[in-house]
């Protein structure tokens, strides 16, 4: 009976460790397996900014290598300027040469008043000196023939104050309501200026984001042109994990939702706080380079994986360093599943920027408005204003009261 009964108590004592373990399993389960999705199909990602030029132009220095760190703004690449130098030389003369033009044509327009001044004298002269003629034909001290020469004279002097007026009509339409700076003709130049000197500041390749230099391809002596990839730098503080799950986890995962993410470079000593921060459009298979054919009739069911992109919390990537492709570990907590799978969320920001780029528009509008300032003088706005000439009644097109442009400065 011994026998008999150790052998109850073990199988008794076997049955009761595996409800224990089936109980204990259950209590995990409701209270924390069921709400937690894992995968070990997860790796680094991160930013690949490629450096490309803008300009065509042989590379005269390289400024970093692979593996090396460059902060933001740096100088990576240096192409010739020679020919940049030549055309922004070429395009800062012809805006000084259109500057003092404008000038110019501001400076005649006192002279075109100051003729028309003359030109109605004139005819007033003639219009008094036909009037006494035509008085002294009365008594016959003026001849018929010399009535007729100051009749001529008045018509002459008629042509010619309109002739004058005229004139200044047109030079008028050329620098009405402008100034030296905002004139046309300026304007042209100054955009000719700012577009080679943009050309100029880009034969300096700055590096757009702080991070390590990866796949240089370019040589010193290389003539480069726009869209070339030169190299790349890797942004390593700007980095995420890119955790592929089954797609019957996905029901569950929604964004926002911690995560627990560990990589085989550390081990599980060192952990990364993370949280889901959103979802891929379609399966791996679905963006690869050649999809399946499932339609082709030759078919094998395979559990399709989809990307989930876990952002990380960046003091502790900073603490720990990652590099893209390693392997990762991510445990997904799935206890809060409010809101929808895929919820349709705009951002209201740029997600990424630079500022190696922001100061070339400003330091050519400097360039401009210095080479504008150098060559205008004294001279001053083109404002419409009413003078003592356009007040005097003539017979010209000019009407009374109208606004003429005031002289250069002096």
């Amino acid at each position: 009976m011994r026998p008999n009964g150790t052998r109850t108590k073990l199988v008794l004592a076997v049955l009761l460790l595996f409800a224990t373990a089936g109980i204990a399993y259950a209590f995990w389960w409701h209270f924390t397996g069921r709400f937690s999705e894992s995968t070990d199909d997860a790796y680094v990602g991160g930013n690949v900014v490629q450096i490309t030029p803008q300009v065509t132009g042989a590379v005269l220095s390289i400024s970093a290598d692979d593996t090396e760190f460059v902060k933001a703004g740096q100088t990576l690449v240096e192409l010739d300027k020679t020919e940049s130098r030549v055309a922004l030389d070429t395009a800062e003369a012809q805006l000084a040469k259109a500057v003092r033009q404008v000038r110019n044509l501001i400076a005649q327009t006192a002279g075109l008043e100051a003729g028309i001044t003359q030109r109605r004298a004139e005819l007033a002269k003639t219009r008094d000196d036909l009037s006494r003629r035509e008085q002294l034909a009365q008594s016959g001290a003026v001849s018929a023939e010399e009535i007729q020469h100051a009749r001529d004279a008045l018509a002459t002097s008629q042509a010619g104050l309109e002739a004058s007026e005229q004139a200044l009509i047109a030079h008028r339409t050329l620098i009405d309501r402008t100034t030296v700076q905002t004139h046309p003709d300026v304007m042209v130049a100054a955009a000719r200026v700012r577009e080679v000197y943009l050309a100029f500041s880009r034969t300096s390749l700055p590096a757009p984001v702080s991070g390590f230099i990866a796949k240089r391809n370019v040589q010193v002596g290389q003539r480069v042109a726009p869209g070339m990839s030169l190299m790349t730098v890797v942004a390593l503080d700007q980095v995420w994990v890119d955790a592929n799950f089954k797609e019957r986890q996905l029901a569950e995962l929604r964004i926002g939702q911690p995560a627990r993410v560990t990589a085989d470079l550390y081990g599980e000593e060192i952990e990364y706080h993370g949280k889901i921060a959103g979802f891929g459009a379609g399966t791996g298979a679905s963006f690869a380079l050649l999809p399946p054919q499932n339609a082709s009739g030759n078919w094998i069911k395979i559990v399709q994986r989809v990307p989930v992109r876990i952002a990380l919390d960046p003091a502790e990537v900073e603490k720990h360093p990652l590099q893209l492709g390693l392997s990762m570990h991510v445990e997904v907590n799935t206890h809060n599943r409010d809101g929808d799978r895929l919820p349709k969320t705009m951002r209201q920001f740029p997600a990424y920027q630079t500022g190696a780029f922001a100061s070339l528009e400003a330091l050519a509008a400097q360039r401009v408005a210095a080479i504008i300032a150098a060559n205008a003088g004294d001279a001053r706005a083109v404002e419409p204003r009413v003078t003592a000439n356009s007040k005097a009644g003539t017979s010209g097109n000019v009407a009374p009261g109208r606004a003429t442009a005031p002289a250069v400065a002096r």
